[in-house]
């Protein structure tokens, strides 16, 4: 979704600058209306300055882990009524990342001169997630901060476990992948060359595998200015490619429909929209406005495009899963469920149960998965050493015997 930069007066006369998504400038003017900012400017924030800022975002980077824990310390520190600049400025003396701590610092400062801490926060868009900002923001505005941040704290935890789930499940077959890959081209580009150079010069009848193997090792040796360049490039326009909307659209449903890994993000996707959900109307904040913040916060355009989808079919007087019934991207019981909370007034309720229940299901299926994966790498690994072996040893051993 495109990016606008904007500087705005806030209800407190300061001015203040960052960046809104929006499929539009009309719309990203009309997000800034709804904060009741005063206007100032709005422009497309693409080119060079994105990337600028990326590349900013990048380098200051904040860890997940740092992020949870310090807003678990807040959350006690607000609990215990503690004034809000005191809390600030504790996290900021215990904090060791000298980045957090300047952010801390400049929080606590912001706060300190009169500002709230939700419009302190946004000025930190790469650290500070959009839900968050809001579920903090509703925290003040009905004075249950206290609550909101305890909840929200429980919340990001349970994110915080689930990607980690996520990527220990991936981590050792990305890794065992990864060696092979080196290995095979180390294998092909200088050993494999000397250890065949024998039979060549030997003009022995070669078995089909050595042929092969021998024809693609010289052609790595030859050409690998061909490969190397063929794999950037492929590499730069995946890249740029899955910066458009199209392309983003196309391998987020990719993502959703691959055999074996597809159900998983599915699940991953119904935890964080349930997660996103359940929080945001805990807070207070309304369906059509916690639907708006939990589709900026989805990193998925498919999900996006439905939740906003759904925002429109509400508007217009429709229930919840009327756009969702129509997709299959969405678990049938997880519609049937949100359908029957929301005729009893009790939806904020099924999507924390919902959120529960899928979040176990993600634990369990990567533990599955795991299990599963490594010994299908193994015999995967086997087969082509295996093969290289073979295609090796066999001219050897007739060799020896014809000597």
């Amino acid at each position: 979704m495109p990016s606008y930069k904007y500087q705005a007066r806030g209800t407190d006369g300061r001015i203040q600058s960052g960046i809104v998504e929006a499929s539009s400038i009309e719309e990203a003017n009309e997000a800034l209306v709804e904060r009741q900012y005063e206007i100032l400017s709005v422009e497309p924030f693409t080119g060079a300055a994105a990337a600028s800022a990326s590349l900013t975002a990048f380098l200051n980077r904040i860890s997940s882990k740092e992020l949870v824990a310090t807003i678990r310390m807040l959350s006690v520190m607000v609990s215990a009524q503690v004034p809000i600049v005191d809390a600030v400025r504790n996290l900021v003396r215990q904090t060791p990342n000298p980045k957090f701590k300047a952010i801390l610092s400049d929080v606590g400062s912001e706060v300190e001169g009169g500002a709230r801490l939700s419009d302190a926060f946004e000025r930190y868009p790469h650290v500070f997630s959009q839900f968050f900002i809001n579920m903090v923001r509703s925290g003040e505005t009905t004075g249950q901060l206290a609550e909101v941040m305890s909840y929200l704290a429980d919340q990001q935890e349970k994110d915080y476990d689930l990607l980690s789930k996520m990527r220990n499940a991936l981590m050792y077959p990305a890794f065992i992948v990864t060696s092979m890959v080196i290995v095979g081209i180390v294998m092909m580009t200088f050993v494999v060359p000397k250890l065949t150079a024998v039979f060549v010069e030997g003009n022995m009848q070669l078995p089909i595998t050595t042929k092969i193997l021998i024809a693609t090792s010289d052609f790595m040796v030859a050409f690998w200015w061909v490969l190397l360049l063929g794999a950037m490039g492929l590499g730069a326009s995946f890249y740029f490619w899955l910066r458009t909307p199209y392309g983003r659209y196309q391998f987020d449903w990719f993502k959703l429909h691959i055999p074996v890994f597809g159900p998983l993000f599915r699940d991953i996707y119904v935890v964080r929209f349930c997660q996103s959900m359940s929080t945001l109307m805990h807070g207070g904040v309304t369906m059509v406005q916690s639907l708006e913040v939990a589709a900026s916060v989805m990193n998925n355009a498919v999900w996006k495009k439905m939740i906003i989808e759904t925002i429109q079919a509400v508007n217009d007087g429709q229930p919840l899963v009327s756009i969702m019934a129509q997709t299959k991207e969405v678990p049938s019981m997880a519609i049937q469920m949100m359908s029957v909370g929301e005729e009893t007034g009790r939806l904020n309720d099924v999507l924390g149960r919902l959120s529960d229940f899928y979040g176990r299901s993600v634990s369990n299926m990567a533990a599955g998965m795991l299990t599963l994966i490594e010994p299908i790498v193994m015999v995967v690994l086997g087969l082509g050493v295996g093969i290289m072996v073979s295609a090796i040893m066999l001219p050897m051993y007739q060799m020896s015997s014809a000597v």
